[in-house]
This record gives C-alpha cells, structure tokens and sequence, in this order.
C-alpha cells in the first residue's frame, strides 16, 4: 500500500507542473485522497465488506467530487487532475499510467450485470468531460479530447474528438497533407488557424479539401505549359488576385472590419 501512494503522489509531479512538494500534493489533491481512499475501499469489497466499501466511496465522494466504485479495477500510477465530477463503474478496469481529468465519466449503457463499464489500457488520457460509455476498449497511449463521447472501440495511438466521438489522428500519421500546407502557403495563411498540434474534424475536412485543392492547381500548371508548347497562350492571363483580408480569423475581424471595402464586395446587410 506504501508504494502504492509513492507511485500515486511521484507520478503527480511527472504530469502537473504546480505540483510543488510531496506534503502539499498529499494533503491537498483531492485526485490522490480519492485514489488512497479507492485502494482501501477494493480490498474491502474484495473481502467481502461491500456494505462497508461502498461507504468508504461514498464518503471519498463527498470529500473529493470523485466517485470511484470499489469494484472498479485500477492500475498503477493513476492520476485525476483537479478530479470534480469524476464518474468511475463498477466494472471499469484502468491500466497502469493513466489520467483523467474533471468531468469525465466511465460509465454503462446497460442495466444488465455483467461487464457493462470501459477498459482503459495502459497510458490512456482522457480530456476534461468527456464520456466514455459501454464496455468498449481504449487502447494503449490512446487520447479522448474534452469533452467527446465515445461509445466504439478506440484504437492503441488514436486521438477522438467530438460527438460521437471520433478518430482524428493514428500514432505515426502526419495530421496534416503536404499539398493543404503548401495551398496554405499560396493563400498567404495558415489553415483557419488550427495548428497541427489540434486534432480538429473541421480542421481535417479543411485540410483534405485544400490537399485536393492543391492537386487540382498543379494539374492546371502542367496543362497550361503543354498548351503553351503547342503555341496556345489562352492561360497567360493572370488569375484574379487572393485579398489576404478575406483569409482574416476571427480574432482579427474587428481590423478588417475597418479597410475599404471593394466595389464588387457585397454590403454586409446584403448578406
């Protein structure tokens, strides 16, 4: 049980940076006393002291915000950061080297018994407020983003977002095509804003339409030089010229609200 809490309270310090020394972190993280409280009220319900486990959980629920059933199965270096409104199952099993954060619950869809609750393997996070429901499998390394609901199966490596939840990224997989980056480039911004590091759906669907974008634009270019070689010079003309303006993100609409507007620009209240 000892090494237990020393893993518990060292792996604090490996993923909250306001983490400061062990006494703080042991008095007053309420993800740590919820986790302390878990580990005694499991081998009560494993001894057959379920009434007594279960008030154990319900005590640690009032203290903490965080409800762990004490049938749930958890594994080392288990970690709930800031910890408020955590929901864990009965028939939840967590592997080692996981974190949650506040909101998040690992709940049922079912009122049959029987295994009804998530499994976590090994390194899972899973981002504040999400849902994650059913006996489904998240696998190892895997991450849910804030907020999503995940009722399939997630691969080892996965990102998902979303509602229903889902996968935005594989481990190993470049998140954003060569060809929508350099169509980025032509159009003088960077892709609505969403950098690469932001597994976003929206985001994909963008960069997936810049990629074609992109692939269509060199296809022009080749044809209009083979027309060119044929003494055909229908594609000298220029293309109409890109107003970075109109690429503006939202956070810079107040200053573009306030150039010129073009002759051939719609009014605003003609929109």
């Amino acid at each position: 049980m000892l090494k237990q809490l020393r893993e518990d309270v060292a792996c604090v310090f490996e993923r909250d940076p306001a983490a400061r020394n062990s006494f703080e972190v042991i008095t007053t993280y309420p993800g740590v006393h919820a986790i302390l409280h878990y580990r005694v009220a499991n081998r009560l319900w494993k001894a057959g002291f379920k009434w007594l486990a279960r008030l154990l959980s319900t005590f640690s629920r009032w203290m903490t915000g965080i409800e762990i059933h004490p049938g749930a199965t958890i594994g080392r270096r288990f970690f709930i950061d800031h910890g408020m409104g955590v929901v864990i199952g009965e028939t939840a099993e967590i592997g080692d080297d996981c974190t949650l954060y506040h909101g998040v619950t690992l709940g049922g869809t079912s009122w049959n018994k029987g295994k009804r609750h998530p499994t976590l393997r090994n390194g899972v996070v899973v981002g504040a407020g999400a849902k994650v429901l059913g006996p489904l499998v998240v696998g190892e390394n895997a991450r849910i983003g804030s907020n999503a609901v995940v009722t399939r199966e997630v691969p080892a490596g996965a990102t998902v977002v979303g509602i229903p939840g889902r996968i935005v990224r594989m481990a190993g997989k470049k998140p954003v095509p060569d060809g929508a980056m350099k169509m980025a480039e032509k159009l003088g911004f960077d892709a609505y804003g969403v950098a690469d590091g932001m597994p976003d759906p929206i985001a994909r669907s963008i960069h997936n339409m810049m990629d074609h974008m992109h692939a269509v634009d060199s296809k022009i270019d080749r044809m209009c030089k083979a027309l060119n070689d044929l003494g055909i010079h229908s594609c000298d003309g220029a293309l109409p010229e890109l107003v970075k303006e109109d690429f503006v993100s939202l956070g810079e609409v107040s200053d573009s609200a306030s150039r010129p507007r073009r002759d051939d620009e719609p009014h605003p209240g003609n929109i």
